[in-house]
């Protein structure tokens, strides 16, 4: 990827593609039955993260960049509670999620980092 943006050199923008990356094989492993549910909502979600990453690091105030960041927060916390359904419905078992879980919850310490550094 050619880096052209300032939030595309972020560490935790880089962390959240990523994430995505690993939402989306595992919306891949759901039953047919929840692609338009918890699939669509999960990847939703995920994608969120990202989008808001971005927009609020371009050309904003640290005001507007915390509070994108927040958005982004609490769009990675819907992934989490998808993950939640997700296992207690028992699509996946949670072994396999321990992963998931692990790398979304490293971004959401950056992400908190990031956002906590604005308000300083």
């Amino acid at each position: 990827m050619t880096e052209v943006y300032k939030f595309q050199k972020l560490r935790v923008y880089q962390m959240a593609l990523d994430y995505v990356d690993t939402i989306y094989v595992l919306g891949r492993e759901l039953p047919d039955s929840e692609k338009y549910n918890l699939r669509s909502q999960i990847e939703r979600a995920v994608t969120s993260v990202v989008l808001n990453i971005a927009e609020g690091s371009t050309g904003q105030s640290d005001a507007e960049q915390s509070r994108f960041l927040g958005l982004a927060l609490r769009s990675y916390l819907e992934t989490i509670a998808c993950l939640d359904l997700i296992e207690r419905h028992a699509y996946i078992a949670p072994e396999e999620l321990h992963s998931v879980r692990e790398k979304g919850y490293q971004l959401f310490i950056k992400l908190q980092a990031f956002k906590k550094s604005i308000r300083s």
